[in-house]
């Protein structure tokens, strides 16, 4: 086996292939990995392109692979519902038996879902999650995702800078955990920054009719409305605050769930102007970048957009990251739980390390954990490996 000399889907793909290499024998045995994405419902726009990126990068990884391990992916719909993840994380993790889970796409439906993975101690990666608090949930809970808490600031720091803000509206849906954390945020970061907070209106997930919340914002003549909502409400309130006659001087500034091109497609004309931070960036020429997209495109026909990208994750062996905008970077995770598949020990994998500038990155510890250790020199053998700037010195005792 070759581990981490090829492109990985996101940190989970190392995860389970290092999971797979300290096991009792190295065979061609697929790895199952399940993927939990929105492919229908309110959040589609997003869990659609998720699993396109996700197919895509598992093609290039199995094809790269020859007669090694290869992974076996089971897809699962959530309907955009936190109720509906539960059931399909229960028949991935306990019927199924996948080594791993990517996803959810909503953080709503992490909160719900990622405990019972957490309780089970099966190793989840967040492509999409950017709400607080997801991987507090415990220490197999990871993501790769951008936070809101990183993106934000530097959102409405650069909008001051570039627009003069000085008085804003904060619209936000009051029901979901995304867009109050993302809410949470903004109001932070506004009064950081000096910028008056003119007033607040919410929002329910699933409303279509923001004409009374909108009409009051025009009133208060703000320079801007700061918003934090999901794409589908998103879109109703751009294009209904334009036909409300708010001009596109006032400035509409949205969290992350304003990265899908389904804004553009839903809101038309009145989606220009629209502020938006972003993880990505599809002109970028780092050549990985390059590549996925020219894959991406002949695939698909069409771009990709972030959250394909997020969910194709491309890494490099020795850990480099992908310099898709700016320097963030996806630090490579290794270390996998496998208890069914390699009693009596396990990796463990801790997030134990949030960098402020970067992706909340979790630093991986290989450690002993109370089933037993794997032997000294698969510990090494993984260290070495995987050459990965995350992994911290082995444990007392083990090295």
């Amino acid at each position: 086996m070759k581990p981490f000399n090829r492109l990985l889907l996101a940190a989970a793909v190392s995860a389970a292939f290092v999971a797979a290499a300290v096991g009792p024998a190295l065979s061609a045995e697929a790895i199952k990995m399940g993927f939990v994405f929105s492919m229908t419902g309110g959040a589609a726009a997003y869990g659609a392109t998720q699993k396109e990126g996700a197919e895509l990068a598992v093609g290039q990884i199995n094809a790269a692979a020859g007669g090694g391990l290869k992974i076996s992916p089971i897809f699962e719909d959530d309907a955009s519902v936190p109720q509906q993840g539960t059931n399909v994380y229960n028949k991935l993790i306990n019927g199924d038996k996948v080594a791993v889970v990517i996803g959810p796409t909503l953080s709503n439906t992490a909160k719900i879902t990622n405990p019972i993975a957490q309780q089970i101690g099966v190793t989840v990666l967040g492509v999409s999650n950017t709400a607080g608090g997801i991987t507090e949930i415990g220490d197999y809970i990871f993501r790769n995702s951008l936070t809101e808490a990183v993106v934000i600031p530097n959102t409405i720091k650069v909008a001051k800078e570039k627009l003069g803000l000085k008085k804003v509206v904060l619209f936000y849906g009051n029901d979901d955990a995304f867009t109050k954390s993302g809410a949470d945020v903004f109001r932070k970061v506004l009064q950081a920054e000096g910028i008056q907070i003119l007033g607040e209106q919410t929002f329910a997930k699933g409303d279509r009719d923001f004409s009374p919340q909108l009409t009051q914002i025009k009133s208060q003549n703000p320079d801007a409305i700061v918003c934090s909502a999901l794409v589908e409400e998103a879109s109703g309130i751009v294009s209904q605050a334009r036909q409300l006659g708010i001009p596109k001087t006032v400035r509409i500034i949205g969290g992350n769930g304003f990265n899908s091109p389904a804004l553009i497609k839903n809101a038309g004309e009145a989606s220009e102007g629209v502020i938006v931070g972003a993880a990505w960036n599809i002109s970028s020429t780092h050549p990985l970048n390059v590549k996925f997209v020219d894959d991406y495109t002949k695939k698909y026909n069409r771009p990709p957009d972030q959250f394909a990208a997020q969910a194709q994750a491309h890494q490099h062996a020795d850990g480099h990251a992908v310099d898709m905008k700016g320097r963030q970077r996806q630090e490579e995770f290794f270390g996998a739980r496998s208890q069914r598949r390699h009693p009596p020990g396990r990796v463990a994998q801790r997030p134990e390390l949030s960098l402020p500038h970067r992706y909340d990155r979790s630093v991986c510890r290989l450690g002993q954990v109370p089933e037993g250790a794997y032997p000294k020199q698969a510990v090494l053998h993984l260290l070495r490996a995987g050459r990965s700037p995350c992994a911290a010195p082995c444990p007392a005792g083990v090295d």
